[in-house]
């Protein structure tokens, strides 16, 4: 039978990935990072230069990236900071241009938005024959949308300047979706449009290109208990974000929909805490050097 399974619009996509940003501790993780490894990483970047240029793929709507801005900022003091941002979706774009206009403490920081996807922004570089080099470049959580990981890994690393860095954050092989993707794939349905991809793929990718890299590990939750509530709004929100799938409680066969509700209560994909279900979205930060 045919199924009736529509992958999500960019609206959609945003109103899923609210409501699971609202219910996990991705930034807080990513936050930790921040706090912990970022300024060391940010320390050795630009070499003396009085410009620090910044390239962002996939950025959405800013405030990660703001947040390293700040901290290249505060290592970097009076330095001017040149930020190009990859960002397909309109909307993402347009609330981070929202962000930077409220920001007071961004004046020596240019901003250049380029609404493309990472392999139209490759191919419009490469028409120019333009090669502009960068000392940072970050790819947080973006890798799943790409089609062509390794070349894309490797385009942009080649977009480093001398003692540049790439900075990519992706879901760790530790992680409950790593484990849903490896052996419950069958529970998902084929409208998923993303790729399983998860940090051990990255680092083969990085080891082929013989590249020097560190892997940071850090942990993170997904508070996914509303999943398992009849007809919960926020619960319908994160199984269309977990799926990839447009009203995917409402739209699924019912087996289908037993075999991932039970998939995401396994020890591998999550751990119970108070009687809530905290499904695990680790996170591995892999820094690489030029």
């Amino acid at each position: 039978m045919a199924s009736s399974h529509e992958s999500l619009t960019a609206e959609e996509y945003v109103e899923a990935f609210k409501s699971f940003l609202d219910h996990s501790t991705e930034h807080q993780c990513m936050d930790q990072f921040n706090k912990e490894e970022m300024p060391n990483i940010m320390a050795g970047l630009g070499n003396g230069k009085s410009t620090i240029n910044v390239l962002g793929v996939g950025s959405g709507t800013g405030e990660q990236d703001l947040k390293m801005i700040r901290i290249l900022q505060a290592a970097h003091p009076g330095v001017l900071i040149d930020n190009e941002i990859i960002e397909p979706n309109p909307q993402h774009v347009a609330a981070y241009k929202e962000l930077v206009n409220q920001a007071p403490d961004l004046q020596n920081v240019s901003f250049i938005w380029h609404q493309l996807t990472s392999s139209q922004y490759e191919q419009q570089m490469k028409e120019k024959g333009a090669h502009k080099k960068f000392d940072f470049i970050h790819m947080i959580q973006m890798l799943y949308r790409v089609e062509d990981i390794p070349n894309t890994i490797k385009y942009f690393h080649s977009c480093l300047d001398h003692h540049g860095k790439l900075l990519i954050i992706i879901l760790s092989d530790s992680s409950g979706w790593a484990s849903l993707w490896k052996k419950y794939r069958h529970c998902l349905p084929s409208t998923d449009s993303g790729h399983y991809i998860t940090s051990n793929s990255v680092t083969d990718v990085l080891k082929r290109l013989g590249v020097e890299y560190h892997v940071y590990e850090f942990l993170s939750g997904w508070d996914i208990t509303e999943c398992f509530t009849e007809g919960d709004p926020v619960g319908g929100h994160m199984m269309d974000f977990l799926t990839g799938t447009k009203n995917f409680l409402g739209t699924a066969p019912p087996g289908l929909r037993q075999r991932l509700q039970e998939a995401l209560c396994q020890p591998e994909c999550s751990s119970k805490k108070d009687g809530r279900i905290i499904f695990s979205n680790n996170l591995s930060m892999i820094v690489v050097e030029s």
